[in-house]
């Protein structure tokens, strides 16, 4: 397809945006902004908790993080609910609570502002630490997960810090760093036990003697950080009382997970270690092949693989937890071919896990269906499985792919227009990247 002088200058002035990181980087901080300011503007909400009445704050889970600081200095128990001050429960480590002590001296407006700006610089920093990549590719990594990001962001989540501080640990580990690789690791196991996965990653590096060792050291140093606070009887009265919150709440939940969609598309309700382990021994075949550990390809597709591992086969999975598998979806973009499997795989996954939360969704689509079949998780799991097939059967031969005809769809109903949708994204999606390549 031949393109006109106006089209190729076009594409190499939005390729150039894309390929800079200041650019990239202001974005994100204006989303990060944004998203704190809409949270205090929000104000409190009413709640009805038992037969009492509760004026909670719109940003609960700053509230929830911020509190737990002052609940642990008090020698309260972090994991029972306070309704008159937030919902929910904190479902973090004393760790975790420690470290929200620097947001406790802070108003409200501050502290939830640098929390935000916290979680938006580490993904930024763990993005374009990746060696290896061109800062076109970095840039559009970050931008496929740019809405992803703002929803954990209005959620005052931590899941941006997750992804970036297991990133960033594979970027450490590439470049033999291995003290603060591995800090980055047990940092991201203290904030959410699911991080610990990070440690398949010391597979690739010589020397794991020392990465055991640091890992060790960083894990009992960072354990016994609250004991500055409490004695160590309570402590152990705080892991027990965790370990049952965790219990309970494991037993109650499918989440946006395999074992959601499993539940909700064909009623199955299979043990949830049973598919767990299923899930893992899948994620571990293609790391049988010993030999494919020397490339750099191989080993950021285990990254991106693990990203979406973590998620998917996550019972407590929610929408704002997709930034961790989307980014992991946008590494795999990056390196994979763009056939027209992949593309389809990615436009979908674009639509229903990173668009169907937002206003531009109908409503209507997103209420009936989205959720109930718990559609946000699905094109991750295929993708998934599509990241595992071609982990274990590398393709070797590129085939030019040529563009699908356009197809009118008439509005019929909401679900052939999101068909239609999907089509053209899919055509314009394609032909994008095959002239920014």
């Amino acid at each position: 397809m031949r393109l006109s002088l106006y089209e190729l200058s076009m594409k190499s002035k939005i390729r150039s945006l894309i390929a800079d990181y200041r650019i990239i980087t202001w974005i994100y901080l204006l989303f990060a902004l944004g998203a704190s300011v809409q949270c205090i503007l929000l104000g409190s909400k009413t709640i009805q908790y038992e037969e009492f009445t509760y004026e909670h704050y719109n940003y609960n889970n700053y509230i929830i993080f911020k509190s737990s600081f002052q609940h642990l200095k008090e020698g309260k128990n972090l994991y029972k609910r306070y309704p008159q001050e937030h919902q929910d429960f904190f479902k973090y480590t004393p760790t975790f609570a420690v470290f929200f002590g620097i947001f406790s001296i802070l108003p409200n407006w501050a502290g939830l502002s640098l929390w935000t700006f916290i979680n938006c610089f580490i993904l930024l920093l763990a993005i374009y630490s990746l060696p290896q990549l061109n800062q076109y590719q970095k840039g559009l990594i970050l931008i496929i997960c740019l809405i992803e990001a703002m929803t954990s962001m209005q959620n005052q989540q931590s899941n941006l810090l997750i992804a970036g501080l297991l990133i960033l640990s594979f970027s450490l580990l590439e470049r033999k760093k291995y003290l603060i690789a591995t800090l980055c690791i047990v940092s991201s196991t203290f904030i959410k036990l699911f991080g610990i996965f990070g440690i398949v990653l010391f597979l690739f590096y010589p020397q794991k003697w020392k990465l055991a060792f640091y890992s060790i050291f960083w894990t009992l140093l960072v354990f016994s950080i609250p004991l500055f606070y409490i004695n160590l009887e309570q402590y152990r009265f705080l892991i027990h009382s965790y370990g049952n919150l965790l219990s309970d709440d494991y037993a109650i939940s499918y989440g946006f997970s395999v074992m959601g969609w499993l539940h909700s598309w064909l009623g199955i309700e299979l043990d949830k270690n049973f598919i767990i382990l299923i899930g893992a021994g899948t994620f571990l075949v293609p790391l049988i092949q010993v030999k494919k550990y020397n490339h750099y390809t191989f080993r950021l597709l285990t990254l991106s693989s693990l990203l979406i591992w973590l998620v998917i086969f996550n019972h407590r999975a929610e929408s704002a937890t997709y930034i961790i598998a989307m980014t992991g979806v946008s590494i795999w973009l990056i390196l994979s071919r763009k056939s027209k499997i992949n593309i389809l795989l990615f436009v979908n996954a674009f639509i229903l896990t990173s668009l169907s939360p937002t206003d531009i969704f109908p409503a209507s689509l997103r209420d009936e269906f989205v959720r109930p079949y718990v559609l946000k998780a699905f094109p991750c799991i295929l993708i998934w499985f599509k990241i595992i097939f071609d982990m274990v059967f590398e393709e070797r031969r590129q085939r030019k792919v040529k563009p699908l005809p356009q197809i009118k769809v008439k509005k019929q109903s909401l679900l052939t227009l999101y068909v239609g949708i999907s089509l053209h994204l899919y055509i314009l999606a394609e032909n994008t990247f095959k002239s920014l390549q």
